[in-house]
């Protein structure tokens, strides 16, 4: 079977740093090129991959200035156009290349990452025959969508090695933004009287500068940028805990299954998809405000580090995920073929 991943154009594939979208599309390409498939990626011109690469957009957007319009625009149709060459094409990009989808005898899979807004819902609806729609986790999923099923984003457990906690601090690693709780996360560990490192990409910087640098010291509570990730698994796993206080319906928080993987407990707000990733009281918290996230800090040494990374690791795996999708192609070529 001829696989076309589309990626998106805003960071390379997979990511330097930040770039969930991208590094979700980079797993599953080099995990189905390890199950035998053959797989050619449609990313920027220095994405890394065992797959064939075809880019016709060389840098990523998100480093330097371009119209991205018609980046996408030149991305797209230039996948559209040899869709003929593939049995299926795995969308990555969002909704622009279900326009193209009535259009064209190959089937196109989407997975959706999340809404923008629900401005660009129209859009799927219309498309809802010619698609077909995974959800990355059940809590997101539109009602006005039809779903072929929903899969779990998997990681590249190579690269998150079993850590201990040693070194006793808490984390926050995601966007710097008032949805993914920086502030809370902060006033979690200054009640919990503990160490707090921030990673991750400053998406709103007037609330990085009134929520977060006020807070910013040399010794407890450091921010240390958006990090690599070698930085990343070293980080995660050397956390006691990772703070995860989102304010919004996450659909899936790609750094929490990080987290687990690398046997660090996640103690999180229950919004969004966060029941279906955190085991409550094994892998984790759940809670509903900052009182019981401290209260939880209290309780962390009690989670199994191992009992993390064993559920990350079956749930989360790029195997899984590979295994996953390679099942749903087939079933999507088989009612092709049926027509």
């Amino acid at each position: 079977m001829k696989v076309a991943v589309l990626a998106p154009l805003t960071w390379r594939t997979p990511p330097r740093n930040y770039g969930p979208w991208e590094q979700v599309a980079s797993v599953l390409t080099e995990g189905l090129v390890k199950e035998g498939m053959d797989v050619t990626l449609f990313a920027t011109g220095d994405s890394v991959t065992q797959a064939t690469l075809n880019s016709v957009w060389k840098k990523p957007l998100g480093e330097y200035q371009a119209d991205a319009k018609v980046a996408e625009c030149l991305h797209i149709s230039n996948l559209m156009e040899r869709a003929s060459e593939f049995d299926v094409i795995h969308n990555h990009l969002d909704f622009l290349p279900l326009t193209y989808s009535a259009l064209i005898r190959t089937p196109v899979i989407t997975t959706i990452h999340g809404f923008s807004s629900e401005d660009i819902v129209p859009v799927f609806k219309k498309y809802n025959a010619h698609s077909h729609y995974v959800s990355i986790s059940n809590s997101d999923r539109h009602p006005d969508l039809q779903y072929l099923a929903t899969v779990y984003n998997g990681l590249d457990e190579a690269q998150f090695d079993f850590g201990k906690g040693e070194e006793d601090y808490l984390l926050y690693f995601g966007r710097i933004h008032p949805h993914k709780g920086t502030h809370e996360a902060i006033q979690i560990a200054i009640q919990s009287n503990k160490k707090l490192i921030l990673c991750g990409l400053i998406q709103d910087q007037s609330y990085f500068e009134e929520k977060v640098v006020p807070y910013l010291n040399d010794n407890s509570v450091v921010y240390l940028g958006n990090v690599c990730p070698q930085q990343r698994n070293q980080l995660l796993g050397s956390a006691s805990a990772l703070l995860h206080p989102i304010s919004f319906e996450e659909p899936f928080g790609l750094s929490v299954a990080e987290a687990m993987m690398c046997g660090t407990p996640v103690i999180a707000f229950e919004r969004g998809s966060m029941k279906e990733l955190i085991i409550d009281g094994e892998t984790g918290f759940l809670v509903n405000n900052i009182e019981a996230a401290v209260m939880a800090v209290t309780h962390i040494t009690g989670i199994c580090r191992h009992k993390c990374r064993t559920h990350a690791i079956n749930k989360f795996s790029s195997g899984v995920m590979a295994t996953r999708y390679i099942s749903l192609y087939q079933q999507i070529a088989r009612r092709r073929n049926s027509l």
